[in-house]
């Protein structure tokens, strides 16, 4: 089990010389940066797309318009923003990269990014809790390829069987009762990721707001009662016990099963969706005491970083546009399962897929993990919140006391 932040805040301390170096590199003339002759080189978090997928074949036709061969890499979010830090430190940093929303501040501290201003690319017309994700004391530093958001998938055939109507579900008494009606009918009730990496907090982060939870303060009632639902779901047998090892992707593989009524996933299980060989349906994560939980924005940002041979951007940022310019974003994101961070998109996406209207105005309403002045602060707090989710589940501590120490430990290094 690797830990997203751990390794990556501890390069970023452990390199205090990188902001300056990263810096002053940034004035020399044109060249390779680094990169393989006549080739761009493109890093992104997706191990899961390989050559032959539709993603990489739309890298590879944007570096074919920008005149120019890609060589892409995808590697998973952890491997990315280590490996990122470490290319920034030797002068061989990619010249275009998708990071994580919220590894995006961490890597402007370092000093390895450009200003989306400084590369002449538009932000101007992106939905304000998408870019925001991505903004420092008022600059953006790249663009959002798109958004996605949690919500709940179910299992129509599975909830017949229970005898439960997805629409009677309103708050967490409520779906708690299905997922117990789910159990005595034979099946699994639901499946989601406790594991202890970003994917982890990111899908507590719903029950956590939903109850009220407050990222400076942890500890506090709110928080306390979303890790109590997760605990008492897994001592009642509602949700199993490998959420504790379950990514997004493996949870979602549970749920594919046709065995569970419920599972807590994104956008980007659409397509599967649509080939899991049952009806499904999705409601909103719902909040402790009623109405829709807020939820996390979701995706990545295209990024150029900073080159000893700033004569490469020109071609960078044409295959950044040809990605998020209105023009193409569409097929961007279709081929990604992403809503699009633009209106304009987003009503066209709706008009080709209707099913994508509560995924829109989900996104509309998602909280920036690193939102209200969190910044850099958030990866610390992350960590924190996902080592006591798995603490708790696992029996470790009790709610209030994982979070206990969770907090103490924010507090003691902010």
């Amino acid at each position: 089990m690797r830990h997203l932040y751990r390794p990556f805040v501890a390069a970023v301390l452990a390199t205090g010389a990188l902001t300056s170096a990263a810096a002053c590199s940034s004035s020399d003339g044109g060249g390779s940066g680094g990169s393989a002759s006549g080739a761009y080189t493109f890093w992104d978090p997706y191990p899961q797309f390989d050559a032959s997928s539709d993603w990489a074949k739309r890298v590879a036709n944007c570096g074919t318009a920008a005149g120019v061969t890609v060589k892409r890499t995808g590697m998973d979010t952890t491997d990315l923003g280590n490996k990122a830090l470490l290319a920034a430190q030797q002068g061989n940093a990619p010249d275009v990269m998708l990071v994580d929303n919220p590894v995006v501040s961490t890597l402007v501290q370092a000093g390895i990014l450009n200003k989306a201003r400084d590369l002449g690319l538009d932000t101007s017309t992106i939905q304000p809790n998408i870019i925001g994700a991505g903004t420092l004391d008022g600059a953006a530093y790249g663009v959002p390829i798109g958004a996605n958001t949690l919500a709940l998938y179910y299992n129509k055939k599975v909830l017949k069987a229970a005898g439960v109507d997805p629409a009677g579900i309103k708050d967490w008494a409520t779906l708690t009762s299905a997922l117990q009606k789910v159990k005595a009918a034979g099946k699994m009730g639901i499946t989601f990721s406790a594991i202890g990496t970003e994917e982890g907090s990111f899908q507590f982060l719903p029950w956590f707001w939903g109850a009220g939870g407050d990222l400076t303060r942890m500890n506090d009632p709110g928080g306390v009662a979303a890790l109590s639902l997760w605990k008492d779901w897994l001592a009642q047998g509602l949700a199993p016990k490998d959420v504790l090892q379950n990514t997004q992707t493996t949870s979602w593989q549970e749920f594919a099963t046709g065995k569970y009524a419920f599972g807590e996933n994104g956008t980007w299980q659409l397509a599967n969706a649509a080939k899991a060989g049952f009806p499904y349906g999705i409601i909103n994560i719902p909040g402790q005491h009623g109405g829709s939980a807020p939820v996390p924005t979701g995706g990545e940002f295209v990024t150029v970083p900073v080159q000893r041979k700033t004569g490469r951007y020109a071609v960078s940022t044409k295959i950044v546009n040809c990605l998020i310019s209105p023009t193409s974003l569409l097929a961007t994101d279709t081929t990604l399962s992403y809503i699009a961070p633009l209106a304009a998109v987003q009503k066209e996406q709706v008009q080709r897929d209707a099913t994508l209207k509560p995924w829109v105005s989900a996104v509309a309403a998602a909280r920036g993990r690193t939102s209200n002045g969190l910044g850099t602060k958030y990866p610390a707090i992350s960590e924190q919140l996902w080592t006591a989710v798995q603490s708790a589940l696992s029996g470790g501590k009790s709610p209030q006391g994982a979070l206990d120490t969770a907090q103490q430990a924010t507090a003691s290094h902010s």
